[in-house]
């Protein structure tokens, strides 16, 4: 083997030690925490999820959810398959692997998806590691699917196709709720679709005042009136 080959096969190899982390890579990797958490929570406790952070190979894991499948905890190792990926990924423009299957040591089948955590200059420092159990039961995968109580079923999400179509869909369903409240009184109803518009924080969204006052047939001075009242717990006056 030649000495260039042997130079480029070590460089690689050392290339985290040779590259501390910056606090910013610290700050992205930190920031997928919670992507863990939140998939674990929605897939459902029969899917292993892993971050790795790049920079000590001996024990990269640094957040784990559902880790009683393969014994693992925070503090342990890259496994030799992620290294494995690592190297496809390191120099690819791909940041996702193909999907894989794998046994544990306990000799559960898995199905499994690494995606690449790169910085601002485009280097991997992490690997986000999706392992799904496929010898649990099937209906207890089903289960995480279906909601426990009726009740506990959010309301319908507005998948609208533009921001203007979000707050107006929103304007005219909160309309439609409004008017069909028979607790709400005639001459308060402008105030109360105002209220519940910014409880569903549609005024964070830019140009958002002007229509609500132009469809509610108000001004937006009004619109803003009634924001402030609500803000700071003042009673409420008429409509204008």
């Amino acid at each position: 083997m030649s000495n260039s080959l042997l130079s480029s096969e070590n460089s690689e190899l050392d290339w985290q030690n040779e590259r501390p982390f910056s606090q910013t890579d610290y700050e992205i990797l930190k920031s997928y925490e919670a992507v863990v958490d939140g998939l674990a929570m929605l897939i459902g406790e029969h899917c292993e999820i892993v971050l790795h952070a790049l920079e000590d190979l001996k024990c990269s894991a640094v957040r784990i959810a559902n880790g009683q499948h393969t014994g693992r905890k925070v503090g342990s190792p890259i496994t030799d398959l992620a290294l494995r990926m690592l190297h496809d990924m390191t120099g690819n423009e791909s940041s996702v692997s193909k999907t894989y299957f794998t046994k544990a040591k306990s000799g559960v089948l898995m199905k499994s998806v690494t995606i690449a955590i790169r910085n601002r200059e485009q280097r991997v420092i992490g690997l986000l590691c999706i392992n799904m159990n496929l010898d649990v039961p099937f209906s207890q995968i089903v289960q995480t699917f279906i909601p426990p109580e009726p009740q506990e079923v959010a309301s319908s999400v507005n998948f609208a196709s533009s921001v203007d179509d979000l707050v107006s869909q929103t304007l005219e369903f909160t309309i439609e709720e409004v008017s069909t409240d028979r607790n709400v009184s005639n001459n308060a109803k402008n105030r109360q679709i105002v209220l519940n518009l910014y409880e569903k924080g549609i005024f964070d969204i830019k140009d958002a005042i002007n229509q609500v006052a132009e469809r509610l047939n108000i001004s937006k001075h009004t619109v803003y009136l009634y924001i402030r009242q609500f803000k700071n717990g003042e009673p409420i006056g008429f409509d204008r």
